[in-house]
């Protein structure tokens, strides 16, 4: 089964010549962006012991990282949040909670200095909606982290990276009918370069989805 909206379904069809000048088989497929936000499995029988005695075990890391990610929540209830990027001291706790979660980082292409969704940006987010649409992710809080190279002032890359992930969030509400609320963009601009010894780099030039492995409502 897909989940392909037709609109960009036949937007990629009727610039197929254009958007896969890279053999498509080079391109990250659903398949392989839903096995790298799967959380790991458990142990077998780790849990045992809690369920024996009904008891839900003591994660006070897990509950502080939800309550950052619920509060981000709150402004993500429409499909386009108001207002500035995260603050400094966000980025920071967004930062953290990205670290140890299973993620995925996507070249989705922008023209340049452009935060418009065009063709070549297509493939990449046909795939990105397909796998975030599934069954399996339903009510799942993703973060959409938006990252510049180094080219630029921090203050231009940071709005910029950040319209870009509000671009991309905009896409997997209305084209796959994703909840807002589950989906928080943030612009880090060039604080976190994928490729530090080339700053110019275009892998630093990314889209990074974070699995919070928070579900909306719990």
């Amino acid at each position: 089964m897909t989940y392909q909206p037709i609109k960009l379904l036949a937007a990629c069809a009727a610039l197929a010549a254009i958007v896969f000048a890279t053999p498509l088989s080079a391109q990250t497929s659903t398949g392989d962006i839903m096995r790298s936000l799967k959380p790991a499995t458990p142990p077998a029988g780790a849990t045992g012991l809690t369920r024996s005695l009904n008891v839900a075990p003591a994660n006070p890391k897990a509950e502080a990282e939800k309550q950052v990610v619920n509060k981000l929540r709150t402004r993500s209830i429409s499909i386009e949040p108001v207002g500035a990027p995260p603050t400094a001291e966000e980025r920071v706790e967004i930062a953290a909670i990205a670290k140890d979660k299973p993620a995925i980082d996507l070249e989705i292409l922008f023209e340049y200095n452009s935060d418009i969704v065009g063709p070549k940006a297509v493939p990449a987010l046909v795939q990105l909606g397909n796998a975030l649409a599934h069954p399996d992710f339903k009510g799942t809080v993703f973060l959409i982290n938006g990252h510049t190279d180094a080219a630029g002032s921090p203050d231009y890359n940071l709005g910029l990276s950040q319209r870009r992930a509000q671009a991309v969030r905009r896409v997997l509400i209305e084209q796959y009918k994703i909840a807002p609320d589950t989906l928080i963009p943030t612009g880090f601009g060039k604080e976190q370069l994928k490729v530090p010894h080339d700053p110019l780099s275009g892998a630093n030039r990314r889209v990074q989805i974070v699995n919070t492995t928070v579900t909306a409502g719990r």
